[in-house]
């Protein structure tokens, strides 16, 4: 021990992997690292790992199958305990079938491939599927909005094959439709998840003249673009129009006047991939749990005056 503390010496990881006593790692793979919700969900899997003595390895792969590929193999030969990969995906057959070899490349290692927030896979295969209840977190942030007496609610969704997207545009219509209503198509608006985006599409809407009281966006990002432009617009929120987000990322709360939105619990969506990628709860072959979601009602949505429904 005294030569192990003079030569700083550490063990080779590799020897100890080959040897079968190393604690096997967690990947984490996201598109994108700095989104702050997936970034809440990357805290939960890094925090739940370590209190479960692994490491954990994160891989951004801005949106490059290849290199999701590449990671997941090294992490198959490197016998890594699981792959948590996360966020929407467009829910093609070549999606299915290239996650579906993904999945049983991985058990047949050992390991698991969890699925955070992407399409399931279909029965048979063995992966895990964590989901949180899009279209009905929609569903009712569009229910509160249109219970306020709003009636031309303009939609900033995400990119239309985008199943994340897809589930909270569903919500909206869905919302509508129950009270009877039927949206206006124009007022449905297609961009990306994030803040230039928002204020993007609302600076075209408001270019094109279109007509709305309130403005949902897809995501908080996209909602404090929108804030942008509705501030450069003149307008007041809201005062003149209202403006809801989905998410509740930490600065929603902070946002000038506070923003509305629906809570996903991304954290704990983090957590719960660990425990159950490591067997803390009990697994099936395509195992699939869904988290709810809430509404958050701050000071970004106002009631419509009878004049102006």
């Amino acid at each position: 021990m005294r030569a192990v503390r003079e030569m700083d010496y550490v063990a080779d990881a590799r020897a100890k992997a080959v040897a079968g006593v190393a604690t096997p790692a967690l990947a984490f793979v996201l598109e994108d690292i700095t989104g702050p919700s997936f970034a809440h969900m990357a805290h939960g899997v890094e925090r739940e790992a370590t209190r479960l003595g692994h490491l954990c390895l994160v891989c951004s792969t801005e949106g490059d199958v290849r290199h999701e590929l590449e990671f997941v193999e090294m992490m198959r030969a490197q016998r890594a305990a699981a792959v948590i990969l996360v966020g929407g995906a467009a829910d093609t057959p070549e999606y299915r079938e290239r996650t579906r070899r993904m999945a049983e490349s991985l058990a047949s290692a050992g390991s698991r491939l969890v699925l955070c927030g992407r399409p399931p896979l279909g029965p048979g295969a063995p992966v895990t599927v964590i989901e949180y209840d899009n279209e009905g977190g929609a569903y009712a942030l569009v229910a509160h909005v249109l219970a306020q007496g709003h009636r031309r609610v303009l939609f900033l969704g995400g990119k239309p094959d985008h199943t994340t997207a897809q589930g909270r545009e569903r919500g909206y219509l869905a919302a509508h439709r129950a009270r009877g209503l039927e949206p206006d198509p124009t007022l449905l608006l297609h961009g990306d998840f994030t803040r230039d985006s928002g204020h993007r599409l609302t600076r075209e809407a408001l270019g094109a003249g279109l007509e709305f009281t309130a403005v949902v966006a897809a995501t908080d990002m996209v909602a404090a673009g929108a804030l942008t432009a509705l501030h450069e617009a003149g307008l007041d929120v809201p005062g003149d129009v209202s403006l809801a987000g989905y998410d509740d990322i930490p600065f929603a709360r902070d946002l000038h006047p506070a923003l509305t939105t629906v809570h996903v619990p991304y954290e704990e969506l983090g957590r719960l991939a660990v425990r159950t990628a490591l067997g803390r709860t009990p697994q099936t072959p395509d195992e699939h749990l869904l988290l709810g979601t809430h509404v958050v009602v701050r000071d970004s949505v106002a009631e419509v005056q009878e004049e102006e429904q």
